[in-house]
């Protein structure tokens, strides 16, 4: 799928993204179809099917602090505060055409596993608040999307980990608060349940 880009930008958009837009350009392309390859030489981690890589229990590192106020409030989300569920953070920008397609799949799935102890989690990324809320009401998102406008949060995963690349980007997190598996690019029902379905079983 070809890469997209995000809308063009105003000036006040210019403004809000100043500080963090250089930063996190030289880890996350707009929009990227998967191809991006992930961490450095001590990355630990299993190519498998459907672009999921994923890291094998005794090699995972910790989830980095991710806490930001959500699209719809100013109240703050901590994703620290569901260590014990398989927590599932999607990356995504409502300009972004993969993550349109992909957002039926992700609110399917979510809605399948949260009996399951899993829990959904959006990062919404070089976006405005407006369109993010709009998207979300649009394709009936079940699950809150932390608001990271210049891309900051992406910025907190570790060096070596598999961390977010692209727009769209899923990260799954084990029920121990560490990385455990990743995709770059849009994903299917089924490549979620691929990528899940492991780590609901894991005690």
């Amino acid at each position: 799928m070809s890469a997209c880009r995000p809308r063009r930008t105003s000036r006040r958009r210019l403004a809000l993204f100043a500080a963090g837009a250089a930063a996190a350009s030289l880890t996350l392309s707009a929009c990227g179809d998967g191809a991006a390859s992930g961490g450095s030489a001590q990355t630990k981690f299993v190519q498998g099917k459907g672009g999921i890589a994923t890291v094998p229990k005794a090699d995972r590192q910790p989830a980095p602090d991710l806490s930001a106020p959500t699209t719809t409030g100013t109240k703050k989300l901590d994703v620290g505060d569901y260590k014990g569920k398989v927590v599932v953070l999607n990356v995504w920008g409502s300009y972004c055409g993969p993550c349109i397609a992909e957002a039926p799949n992700f609110a399917k799935v979510a809605q399948e596993t949260k009996a399951k102890g899993v829990q959904f989690i959006g990062v919404n990324t070089r976006d405005e608040k407006a369109q993010a809320v709009n998207f979300e009401e649009q394709h009936k998102v079940p699950y809150p999307s932390l608001f990271d406008p210049t891309g900051k949060l992406l910025l907190r995963f570790p060096k070596g980990s598999l961390n977010p690349q692209a727009i769209p980007s899923t990260i799954a997190i084990d029920r121990h608060g560490r990385i455990a598996a990743r995709s770059l690019g849009p994903l299917t029902a089924s490549d979620l349940r691929t990528m899940i379905d492991p780590l609901i079983a894991e005690k």
